[in-house]
């Protein structure tokens, strides 16, 4: 099977059936939330929505490489004012099923909507839950490091003894730090809690997220000519950014009308990168196989 951008239109518990096991480096996904996108996707009720996605992620984990990584974007609804558990029954699940909830991100939306109701406030964070199938997988942390800030420049200008050693903190908690571990470095270790505005422009789909929030995680788990898999391609935000980023990406969607455009996108996405020579790992004569549904 090719994987140069792969675009497959069909159900996505059937398609993923056409991907041989352990061949996917990355998974980043975001399916639709419970009782939500019903005009497009159909809905699927709380009380149902484990059972729905359990038979897909047992895909997901065939298809995995063991050093690989799932990424699963995805938050609670709110019933009658009261907080939906799917998500966590979901991972508790999933874990059953052989995942390694291995850590949870959290996406801080910059410009949530604004909004008021009676019991709560806006809702402005979404989960990023990150599943294993082993506990050492492929992981690139410099990729995503950060400037130090210009706290460094005041905080590290004169050490104290203290800062010197590795000063165990008073409360016993069992952390401790060396502060002058941090002289003459530019760059952080980033938090598990990415700051990125919701996607404001017009993509012809309901739920498109920020093109940052795939990128982030790409680079963190992926390198050059790794294969990133959608399952919920939707508007394609995650197999441009991959194919941006010299991957290989396989994009699964339901409805042909987002196959066509994403394939339409692709092809003047690879006429740009073309003219930029940033042809780097990328095969441009199989940029492109589109698959319509049986």
């Amino acid at each position: 099977m090719d994987y140069r951008n792969q675009i497959i239109n069909g159900d996505c518990q059937e398609a993923l059936q056409q991907i041989p096991d352990n061949s996917v480096d990355l998974i980043f996904t975001s399916p639709p939330y419970a009782d939500q996108r019903k005009s497009t996707y159909g809905g699927v009720h709380p009380n149902e929505y484990v059972d729905w996605f359990v038979p897909i992620s047992a895909h997901l984990l065939r298809v995995l490489k063991p050093s690989g990584t799932f990424i699963l974007n995805i938050k609670e609804k709110v019933i009658e004012g009261e907080r939906s558990t799917y998500v966590m029954e979901l991972i508790l699940t999933m874990r059953r099923q052989g995942w390694l909830w291995t850590e949870e991100f959290i996406w801080h939306k910059k410009n949530c909507y604004p909004g008021k109701w009676p019991n709560r406030f806006r809702d402005a964070w979404e989960r990023l839950l990150q599943f294993n199938k082993s506990r050492k997988f492929a992981m690139y942390q410099e990729e995503v490091m950060v400037p130090m800030g210009n706290w460094a420049n005041s905080r590290l200008k004169n050490l104290s003894q203290t800062d010197k050693t590795r000063d165990n903190s008073k409360v016993g908690s069992g952390f401790g730090k060396n502060v002058s571990n941090w002289l003459e470095r530019d760059r952080a270790y980033p938090t598990n809690v990415l700051h990125l505005a919701t996607e404001c422009s017009n993509k012809n789909h309901s739920a498109a997220f920020p093109e940052e929030l795939p990128e982030w995680f790409i680079k963190l788990f992926t390198q050059t000519n790794d294969v990133v898999l959608d399952p919920f391609m939707g508007s394609g935000t995650t197999v441009m950014v991959a194919n941006r980023m010299a991957r290989r990406s396989i994009g699964i969607e339901i409805v042909p009308e987002y196959c066509e455009m994403v394939e339409t996108q692709l092809q003047q996405q690879a006429v740009q990168l073309a003219i930029f020579k940033d042809s780097r790992a990328i095969d441009w004569e199989h940029l492109v196989r589109f698959n319509s549904a049986a």
